[in-house]
């Protein structure tokens, strides 16, 4: 109770959702999207969240809503930040323009629909809140850590609360805000691809793709499989939301899944003949996965950044992308 009290105090509450000083959320944007389903008589639509999205990802963002049980994967919780398409570098926040394009585009074999007839504002409305619930949770987190870990007494006095402010509250704002500004730096721009009009072309990036996907570096096969068909080896695939609840025995995964409104769900690895990949699928989309990863998965980033070369260079990436892209059933 004296954390959601402390929640109440920074975020205010999900009927009425504030943003603290310094965060840069903007007050209208989520006054569209939080509380109750309403509209006023010129048409402006409010409760945009519950009305969309609060039966799958749960009113307060944990993705624990009425309908997430029937969902292979789960409906994502906004709460540790962690989103898994974007176009920025691995550890990097999306930009609200990731949100934006996962709401417009929905993600293909997955619960989550596309919502591209819903107005400009609504879309932004929606992304703005869904960045809202990612930074409460991560104060969320904070506060149980002082509480669990450090036997901090609640509720919290006024300079444990400005402590909060900083450490917490500002602190993850400031990476949202990081990536915003210094985009040079966090977004990847795929750069164009190499020519492959004629069939010649094509095959030969087809099969120096097949040559990297199948080499020692990456190590696709692992989980992929040979031929793409998302039959590797290693089955034991979680993400990080299912990690926490898997035990070292069966008996001890039984145990925690009494911590767990959800049970716990195995990954699967992408079988690329089906051509459905849950990113997109543009070139570019796919451009994207292998450069960045799928963040809080086992996918990993494969792509240079500063700093590190990476298991591929971008050329090589896109020879990849065309394996990938020849094993779905496309042609040149």
């Amino acid at each position: 109770q004296a954390v959601d009290q402390a929640l109440a105090d920074i975020w205010g509450t999900p009927d009425e959702p504030k943003s603290p000083q310094g965060v840069g959320l903007d007050d209208d944007l989520l006054t569209r999207a939080g509380g109750a389903v309403a509209s006023t008589g010129d048409g402006t639509r409010y409760g945009l969240y519950r009305d969309h999205c609060a039966v799958c990802h749960g009113v307060g963002g944990d993705g624990t809503g009425s309908l997430a049980t029937t969902f292979d994967p789960y409906p994502r919780d906004f709460r540790s930040a962690t989103f898994k398409y974007t176009s920025t570098r691995a550890g990097a926040q999306p930009l609200l323009e990731d949100l934006r394009r996962i709401l417009v585009d929905g993600i293909p074999g997955s619960g989550m629909p596309a919502f591209g007839e819903l107005p400009q504002a609504e879309i932004d409305a929606l992304a703005e809140y869904s960045k809202y619930l990612s930074l409460r949770g991560q104060t969320e987190a904070y506060l149980m850590e002082l509480v669990v870990d450090e036997d901090e007494y609640l509720p919290l006095g006024v300079d444990a609360l400005e402590d909060v402010m900083d450490e917490a509250v500002l602190y993850s704002a400031g990476l949202w805000t990081e990536v915003e500004e210094g985009r040079g730096e966090y977004v990847i721009s795929p750069p164009p691809r190499e020519p492959t009009e004629t069939p010649e072309l094509w095959a030969a990036s087809v099969d120096r793709g097949r040559e990297l996907y199948a080499g020692e570096i990456a190590k696709c096969v692992e989980c992929h499989g040979p031929d793409g068909a998302g039959d590797g080896e290693n089955t034991d695939l979680f993400d990080d939301w299912n990690k926490p609840k898997a035990g070292l025995t069966k008996k001890k995964t039984a145990q925690r899944a009494k911590l767990y409104f959800l049970p716990i769900q195995r990954l699967r690895a992408r079988d690329f003949r089906r051509g459905n990949f849950r990113g997109g699928n543009r070139p570019e989309d796919l451009f994207l996965r292998i450069h960045a990863g799928i963040k809080g998965t086992p996918m990993p980033a494969a792509g240079p950044s500063p700093g590190a070369a990476g298991a591929y260079t971008e050329d090589e990436i896109w020879h990849v992308v065309n394996y990938v892209l020849s094993l779905a059933g496309a042609e040149q």
